[in-house]
């Protein structure tokens, strides 16, 4: 399948995105080169900057059945939460896009399945788009009253893959790993400069005084700059409640953090993580707590 760089641009730029800013910038860097723009990209972010996950996985022994839509080990339903979050991907992740329909989609599925005892979300992702993700969000949360859920971090859940990751009933954390970045950036394109340098002038025949707000082919005045501004504050505070929801922390506390991520135990100190495990050991505490067994954290 072609790459569609009209949509990957229609879904990158000019609208709010929880991502974080080196995912963000690494994003428009690859799009840019790949597509021959040359423009500047003009960063208004509320988040921090966090390193990105390592793919690890959680080993070989998680084999989707034929008539299962997702992986499963000992009863346990595994749904891979990888790379760039966005609202419609598909099923399955593919092209570094993991899309919330198909994570929704498994996670109902094994909620529904009475063979399945409980379900973990494995993560490494830096974030995505806002469409979607809080709606998500909110079925993971409900799942709980259903069956136990778990986020094992393996190694990044960050910005909307934390939104995720904090309605689970555990979100267990390697030494390594990062968790949190609660913040939203918007990347606001200015082509201007390229299109007179390229002798192209573009003109926007409009109605409505606000119809052509944050164009591309303008510099941003600074009362549009304000009114993207409350519109990802505006959804900063969506973020912040449904976190503190998932987490059963003040919201003041979860805005408090001003969009960090946090490593390893320091996650757990913060309260955006239970505990400090190696993904295969937080599986197996899992299976422990399932079988009645002690756990260990």
């Amino acid at each position: 399948m072609p790459f569609d760089y009209l949509e990957a641009r229609a879904r990158l730029f000019n609208t709010p995105l929880l991502v974080t800013p080196a995912k963000a910038a690494v994003l428009a860097e690859v799009l840019a080169s790949r597509a021959s723009w040359g423009w500047a990209v003009d960063i208004i972010a509320a988040t921090d900057n966090p390193r990105e996950g390592v793919e690890a996985g959680l080993g070989d022994a998680y084999r989707a059945g034929p008539d299962k839509i997702f992986a499963e080990a000992d009863g346990v339903a595994v749904i891979r939460v990888r790379g760039t979050l966005v609202q419609r991907n598909g099923l399955e992740p593919h092209c570094g896009m993991t899309g919330y329909d198909g994570i929704g989609l498994k996670l109902d599925a094994a909620v529904a399945d009475p063979s399945i005892r409980a379900v973990v979300l494995d993560i490494d992702s830096p974030g995505g788009q806002v469409p979607g993700c809080f709606d998500l969000a909110d079925r993971i949360f409900a799942a709980r009253d259903v069956k136990p859920v778990w986020a094992i971090v393996n190694e990044t859940a960050a910005s909307a893959a934390y939104a995720l990751a904090s309605q689970c009933d555990r979100v267990i954390v390697p030494r390594t790993g990062f968790a949190g970045s609660v913040g939203v950036v918007t990347m606001h394109v200015d082509w201007s400069r390229a299109l007179d340098a390229d002798g192209v002038k573009v003109t926007l025949i409009h109605a409505g005084a606000h119809k052509v707000d944050g164009t591309p082919y303008a510099p941003l005045p600074d009362e549009v700059r304000e009114d993207i501004q409350a519109d990802i504050d505006a959804v900063r505070a969506i973020f912040v409640e449904t976190v503190a929801r998932g987490r059963a922390m003040a919201p003041a506390d979860v805005a408090a953090t001003e969009a960090k991520t946090f490593l390893g135990g320091d996650a757990v100190a913060a309260g955006f993580a239970d505990a400090v495990m190696a993904p295969e050991d937080a599986f197996q505490a899992l299976l422990d707590a399932l079988d009645g067994r002690p756990v260990t954290a």
